[in-house]
């Protein structure tokens, strides 16, 4: 009778980096693959990236588009997920590195799929994060709430006591991509719509939304004619357009820019946020360092058509990491690229011929202005107006994980974009606060924890003292029930 423990132990092992699409897709195409898959991630939940700006401007909740990794994959007996952030990979030793609070975790693989995603990019320039947060994740989009929304409650407060108050009610968006687009739109809604009748000592319609960028036209991924529609729909919101301006300092309360012609101006605002650019996982230098494989500005990795590394046919690299083909940093590049590797995978244990380079198939485009209002490219139709706002609700329905989710973000589309109301206006000053006060300790959030060691040490000196405070309590209880001397004045006693 053969060992069930033996079993397990001889499975091939699959680790998963990253929860993102890449992630969670690669580990669920391995649902019925004879392997384990570990899943190391450094959130617990799975992160609809597209939906972030609705979680920032009140529209949706973080659960509607983050639910829990476990939950997603609870169904799924080969997987399970490790908490943590992956600071090495060893291609040599098959070995994976990760840490959590100052707890490092070392999982071994036989194959490996690498989908770590990407951050912000500030091009160099990351200081400009303290004033200006991106949208990567949902601390990114709940902190941008809080200052949206409290930009305004400041600016009620300013105005009562006869302050000037136009830099509260300007808010600049960096960065005319499919992100920035929506930002803006959706602040300008807010501020011309939904808010217009909750403040009494300001007027919400009269606060300023720009949308900057470098580049000489929005959204220059939808070519020229859908931009230049774009453009138009932002403006008949109230949107004020700046193309062809580069930034070059952002502060506390402003945002300074420079024109080609050298020309430098400076926006007063207290509410900046960040859509320009991305950076791929610093795992791709660590991977390229061990390999020799090419990185190219934005520190994606150049792998083989076969998402693999060179030399490492055991390692695929998928979705924004990876600089192949000029494919475009989307959520489908990374959805097809982990289907693929994990049918590679189940492939070569199975042995089957290899499946032949990986070939994306292009689904389209799409970017919502504000309600009604959306461009979308699909093969080579161009589409505007309200037809493309409902196809982009039925697409970002149909991705949104989770039968609940997708019912709550229904409802909650329903009451903003047929309504006027915001179901999530909920913010407080430690949304607002908490990432720059976690910037200044040495460690981030691993100086507010106990070593493991130091933890049981400590607790065992503490216990030692708690008990010998509460033996001294118990007698002298007992002396002064036994002598009387309860509510006795001391000077009888």
């Amino acid at each position: 009778m053969s060992d069930p423990q033996a079993q397990q132990t001889a499975a091939h092992k699959v680790v998963v980096i990253g929860s993102g699409f890449g992630g969670l897709f690669g580990t669920k195409a391995l649902r019925k693959a004879p392997v384990e898959v570990t899943m190391v991630a450094k959130t617990t939940h799975h992160l609809f990236q597209p939906l972030l700006y609705q979680v920032a401007t009140g529209i949706l909740s973080e659960g509607e588009i983050a639910p829990p990794t476990r939950e997603v994959l609870s169904s799924q007996p080969n997987a399970q997920v490790l908490l943590g952030e992956v600071t090495d990979v060893d291609l040599e030793a098959r070995t994976v590195t990760s840490h959590v609070l100052g707890r490092e975790t070392v999982s071994r693989y036989d194959s490996l799929i690498v989908a770590a995603g990407a951050a912000q990019s500030y091009f160099g320039n990351d200081h400009f994060s303290e004033y200006a947060p991106g949208m990567k994740s949902i601390d990114d989009a709940l902190e941008l709430r809080g200052r949206i929304f409290g930009a305004f409650e400041m600016a009620e407060l300013g105005a009562n006591r006869g302050d000037d108050i136009d830099h509260l009610l300007t808010f600049v968006v960096v960065g005319a991509g499919p992100t920035g687009v929506e930002m803006a739109g959706q602040i300008a809604e807010l501020a011309h719509r939904t808010l217009k009748r909750d403040f009494r000592a300001i007027n919400t319609r009269e606060a300023r939304v720009i949308l900057l960028d470098a580049a000489p036209q929005v959204l220059p991924p939808f070519g020229q004619k859908l931009g230049e529609k774009a453009k138009a729909e932002l403006e008949k919101l109230g949107v004020e357009v700046i193309l062809g301006a580069m930034v070059t300092d952002v502060d506390e309360r402003g945002i300074e820019m420079k024109f080609k012609d050298g020309r430098v101006e400076r926006i007063k605002t207290v509410t900046k946020i960040w859509a320009a650019g991305v950076q791929a996982s610093p795992l791709g230098k660590t991977l390229a360092e061990q390999t020799g494989a090419p990185l190219d500005r934005a520190g994606r990795i150049g792998v083989n058509p076969d998402l693999t590394l060179p030399g490492h046919p055991e390692v695929f690299v998928v979705g924004d990491m990876i600089a192949l083909d000029n494919l475009p940093g989307v959520a489908q590049v990374a959805i097809q690229g982990a289907k693929y590797a994990a049918k590679e995978i189940e492939g070569r244990l199975a042995g089957k011929a290899p499946q032949g380079p990986f070939k994306y198939f292009d689904k389209g485009s799409m970017a919502i202005i504000s309600r009604f209002r959306a461009v979308a490219m699909v093969g080579k139709l161009r589409l505007t107006g309200v037809i493309a706002w409902l196809m982009w609700l039925a697409v970002h329905l149909v991705y949104i994980t989770g039968f609940k989710s997708r019912v709550t973000a229904l409802l909650h589309w329903a009451v903003s974009f047929l309504g006027r109301g915001r179901s999530e206006r909920t913010t407080t000053e430690q949304q607002i606060f908490a990432r720059s006060a976690l910037a200044r300790l040495r460690r981030g959030a691993t100086d507010l924890v106990s070593e493991p060691g130091a933890y049981d040490a400590a607790r065992q000196m503490m216990e030692t003292t708690r008990r010998e405070e509460l033996e001294a309590l118990a007698l002298e209880e007992a002396r002064l029930t036994d002598s009387g001397a309860r509510g006795v004045p001391a000077e009888q006693r």
